[in-house]
C-alpha cells in the first residue's frame, strides 16, 4: 500500500489478499485488485 491514507481500492485489495493468503482461494482476484489499486495510486500519490 502506498501513502498514509490508503484508498478504498487499496483497502479492498489488501483484504482480498489477506483472505487469499488465509484460505488459499481467490488469489487471481486478489492479484488483479492489487494491480488495479497500484495503478490507481500512481496519479493519486505521484509514485
Amino acid at each position: 500500500m502506498s501513502g498514509e491514507y490508503p484508498s478504498e481500492k487499496q483497502l479492498k485489495a489488501s483484504q482480498a489478499q489477506s483472505r487469499a493468503d488465509r484460505t488459499g482461494t481467490g488469489k487471481e482476484k486478489a492479484s488483479r485488485l492489487q494491480s488495479e489499486a497500484d495503478r490507481a495510486a500512481v496519479p493519486k500519490h505521484g509514485l
